[in-house]
Order: structure tokens, then sequence, then C-alpha cells
């Protein structure tokens, strides 16, 4: 996968789990709990369903990796 390919999978699972959002807006750096108003719940629900998805186990110590939409691209670049 190729990091748009990746920002694309990120992108739809953020649309599923916060329906709401503008997701148009969305900085790339700045953390999903601060510019969705993710709580501890959603962001787990995120990894989940990039770790199904993939097929991938993502240890927990690396979860606030996964914070931004960046830091996802960033962190699965490397292991997909």
């Amino acid at each position: 996968m190729n990091e748009q390919q990746i920002k694309e999978m990120v992108l739809a699972f953020l649309q599923k789990i916060a329906p709401e959002a503008d997701l148009s807006s969305l900085q790339m750096d700045v953390r999903f709990r601060d510019q969705l108003e993710f709580d501890s719940i959603d962001c787990l629900n995120l990894i989940t369903a990039i770790s199904k998805e993939r097929k991938i186990t993502i240890p927990e110590i690396d979860y606030p990796k996964l914070g931004t939409l960046n830091g996802c691209i960033n962190y699965l670049k490397e292991r997909i």
C-alpha cells in the first residue's frame, strides 16, 4: 500500500467511527482526539479496525503513534 491508499483507508475508518465529522478539514499532524473529539474508545475502534483490515498486530505501546493521520500513515507504511 502506498501513502495515499493508507490515508484513504484511515479516512474511511474515521468516517465510520465519526460519521458527523468533517474530514475534509482534517489536519495531518493534529491528534484525532483534538479534531474529532475522539475518546479512548473511538481511538481503540480505529486501531482495531486497522488491525483487522490489514491483518497486523498493533502492540498497545504503539497506540499513541496512531493518534494523527500522519502518524497512521508513517506507522502503517512500515508494516504493510
